[in-house]
């Protein structure tokens, strides 16, 4: 997710919200710069958000979940529990180091978030310790990607297993989230950057995997996350294109965000529909713009509804900034005081207390 806004594509007619990407968090071991931005590469990523939609579409039977899969396994060392959700965030307010928003955010919902969602570019050590971060707090690591070949001709081998072994040496469970939407055209490991080439996205999964399965890292989850529609829509960016299969995925995730009144349903049934019978689904990144009034509010009320239904759903991860360059929206769950006490709520359910 990223700041400033973009005309109508090209492609398809739909209004686009452009999105300065998110830079790679400085070292992990200074809180003061946990919060900071940093250059990650010289491009200008982009995030689609998508067809307008005010008024929810008719709900399509849910289906049972795991039916493919032993739901024991599910998850990898980042467990899915069964009826539980866990309830994150990416954390970024302005002017606060990352300990203290930590601890604002701990006095106003009543509880840390259990996944701690950072960002990193593909250059910078992974790392090894985030300070500040809640002791039963899951990583979960965010990690920008080169395009194709430099992955896959083998130069990187030595930068992967380094990033491999600072994950390893976390000593606790963590979840990877590595090339995330890459159905979109606006980061260059996507396959609009890459020759059309879904099949390279795929190849590169596997390849980072098996790197991090020789250095040991077996404390690693997997989450592959596109984002919730594809850019350009055409037949070879469709999203089950860079499915890396069930051997390789411990978790599904998605990004998604109410930016021209989207319900959750449009953002995120298609993929529950899609993999919810063969793996746990994350929504890894979501917000939602405040149109004045309780309309904030009410968007965080109908998602918490919206996950009550899902029994698949392990994970929500909020974008929880104000920092993002260049771009409007104040993400950040307080921005106003009914949407505060929304995510208040949604903390406080049973069925977020993963």
């Amino acid at each position: 997710m990223s700041g400033g806004h973009r005309r109508p594509h090209p492609d398809n007619g739909v209004t686009r919200r452009g999105l300065l990407g998110l830079a790679g968090l400085g070292a992990a071991s200074s809180a003061g710069v946990f919060g900071m931005w940093k250059a990650a590469s010289r491009e200008t990523p982009l995030a689609v958000s998508g067809t307008p939609t005010s008024t929810p579409s008719a709900p399509a039977p849910t289906p049972a979940p795991f039916t493919g899969a032993d739901p024991a396994k599910l998850g990898g060392t980042v467990p899915f529990t069964a009826g539980k959700a866990m309830l994150g965030s990416y954390l970024g307010l302005d002017g606060m180091t990352y300990p203290e928003a930590v601890k604002l955010r701990r006095g106003q919902i009543g509880r840390d978030q259990r996944i701690t969602h950072v960002f990193y570019a593909w250059e910078d050590p992974l790392p090894d310790r985030i300070e500040g971060k809640p002791k039963k707090s899951v990583p979960m690591v965010s990690w920008r990607g080169p395009k194709y070949g430099e992955i896959l001709d083998g130069d990187a081998d030595d930068l992967i297993a380094a990033a491999a072994r600072r994950l390893r040496d976390l000593d606790q469970p963590a979840l990877l989230r590595w090339g995330w939407e890459m159905n979109g055209d606006w980061y260059r490991w996507g396959g609009a950057k890459n020759d059309q080439d879904t099949e390279g996205y795929v190849k590169c999964f596997r390849y980072l995997r098996k790197i991090f399965d020789d250095e040991g890292a077996e404390n690693v989850s997997w989450v592959w996350s596109p984002n919730w529609n594809s850019s350009p829509r055409k037949d070879w960016n469709r999203i089950d294109a860079y499915y890396p299969g069930d051997d390789f995925v411990d978790w599904v995730g998605i990004s998604g965000y109410n930016l021209h009144r989207e319900t959750p349903e449009t953002l995120f049934d298609p993929i529950y529909h899609k993999y919810a019978a063969r793996r746990p689904i994350m929504i890894t990144e979501v917000g939602s713009k405040d149109y004045g009034g309780t309309t904030k509010a009410d968007w965080i009320r109908q998602l918490t509804a919206y996950v009550e239904q899902r029994p698949a759903i392990g994970g929500v991860v909020w974008f929880d900034t104000d920092t993002h360059p260049s771009y409007p929206e104040h993400w950040r769950l307080d921005s106003v005081p009914d949407a505060a006490a929304a995510y208040r709520e949604m903390a406080g359910n049973e069925r977020f207390s993963g």
